[in-house]
């Protein structure tokens, strides 16, 4: 009995301590995340199913091109044979002419078995058809690429809008917690008529100010934490801990993206647009060729049998009689109603309207990594002095603190120093939002992601 209270006692305590496990934080770097997204992302998934989706396709084009063989095997019974009305006197001319009977030609069961193969020597669609499989297969990997980037692009942006805004909860939490402390030394001030009512409901209202700001960021970091989870494809109950926190390394990573040099082949849409003209040419080709003949080879062999009594329909092989063929089948549209030279004019204008799209996107690339870098710069000029803003906002308050303390400063003073330095927390954590957007958009123009 002492034996199975131990196994017991173990296992229970195995089970706690995988439950405990489950709960434990999943320490995450961005790369992490975004190799995370490449697994687990439906949209990711599904571009990825679309590659193979696409190479089957291609094999089934293929396999239009190889020899095609096929078997057939028949047995009739003929429950009451047609007959066929002739004239006996063509087969016996001792038979009055003109005397017309019904003879049965077929027997009452009949066999027969055959093999037909056949292979195209010319199509020209299906010439062009095996021409275009790589530019399909391109195509297919190159919008799985503009996926990928698509979800690279929001993962960027949501993983440093919550490591920012942590930072911003954390300075907050930590000024609130002070103006508590602050708060109660208040309350004795005015209980012993050392301070005006007025200064003690200031200070009231600048706690519940912070009490509000930072539930409302509380509630924020919560939100953009799940909308990550669910951009990698995580369970949203996971708890995570972003480990590439460092802000100013990051700001240096992004002032070093002005200096990249610029290249449409980079960006995956570009890419996909470039493909598209080609498919388009390869179905100009392919309406152009169809107006050549086609040419195919085909061959036959087949055996059949007919008897009266089915015993004897397969008891011997030897009375089956064989046949079989070769032959070369050539096919050529002599008059089509115009349709082919109408396919040939509505593929041409696809390929003006590609091309039309092409320069449209160049112009759309050159134009978004104009605005970002322009956005890039401003914020990257704005977050030193943003900084240099902050550390003498605390230097401010801390002086502040300790005139109040010493007997020499009013509660005024701390608090105002407290808004200051509030205010100058708030602007350098905008702008390092606007550095994020502003490399995530870059890095999309260039194609980086």
């Amino acid at each position: 009995m002492r034996r199975i209270y131990i196994a017991l006692a173990a296992i229970l305590f195995t089970g706690t301590g995988l439950r405990a496990q489950d709960k434990e934080p999943k320490r995450m770097s961005l790369q992490d995340c975004l190799d995370y997204a490449m697994q687990h992302n439906y949209t990711v998934k599904n571009a990825q199913l679309d590659v193979l989706i696409q190479k089957a396709q291609n094999d089934q084009t293929l396999a239009i091109a190889l020899p095609q063989v096929s078997g057939k095997a028949d047995f009739n019974y003929f429950i009451n044979p047609q007959k066929s009305f002739i004239d006996y006197h063509s087969f016996s001319p001792s038979v009055p002419e003109g005397t017309i009977a019904p003879i049965a030609f077929s027997l009452n069961y009949a066999t027969s078995a055959n093999l037909n193969a056949s292979q195209i020597l010319f199509d020209g669609s299906v010439a062009v058809a095996l021409q275009a499989r790589n530019a399909l297969m391109e195509l297919a990997r190159q919008t799985g690429k503009v996926s990928e980037a698509t979800i690279r692009y929001n993962v960027v942006k949501s993983y440093y809008s919550i490591v920012v805004t942590r930072n911003q909860l954390a300075l907050l939490q930590k000024t609130l917690a002070y103006s508590r402390q602050m708060q109660h030394e208040f309350d004795v001030y005015y209980e012993q008529g050392m301070m005006e009512k007025i200064d003690v409901e200031r200070s009231e209202v600048q706690i519940n100010n912070l009490a509000n700001d930072s539930a409302r960021i509380t509630n924020l970091t919560t939100l953009t934490e799940q909308v990550l989870k669910y951009q990698i494809g995580m369970d949203i109950n996971t708890q995570l801990v972003l480990t590439d926190d460092n802000l100013d390394k990051h700001v240096e990573d992004a002032a070093r993206l002005l200096a990249m040099d610029e290249s449409y082949v980079t960006v995956p849409e570009y890419n996909v647009t470039l493909t598209a003209i080609k498919l388009n040419e390869y179905n100009l080709k392919r309406y152009r060729m169809a107006a050549l003949p086609t040419v195919a080879a085909f061959g036959a062999y087949g055996l059949n049998y007919g008897e009266n009594k089915f015993s004897k329909l397969y008891a011997n092989f030897k009375p089956y009689e064989s046949y079989s063929l070769v032959g070369l089948q050539i096919n050529m549209t002599l008059f089509g109603g115009l349709k082919r030279m109408s396919q040939v004019k509505e593929t041409q204008f696809n390929i003006e309207k590609a091309k039309n799209n092409l320069e449209n996107l160049k112009q759309s690339l050159d134009f978004m990594s104009t605005q970002a870098k322009t956005s890039l710069r401003n914020a990257l000029l704005q977050v030193q002095s943003q900084k240099r803003n902050v550390s003498l906002a605390e230097d401010v308050l801390e002086l502040a603190r300790k005139k109040y303390k010493a007997g020499v400063g009013s509660n005024s003073e701390v608090t105002q120093a407290q808004t200051e330095q509030l205010r100058a927390q708030t602007n350098y954590f905008s702008t390092m939002l606007d550095i994020i957007n502003a490399e995530a958009d870059l890095k999309k123009a260039l194609g980086l992601l």
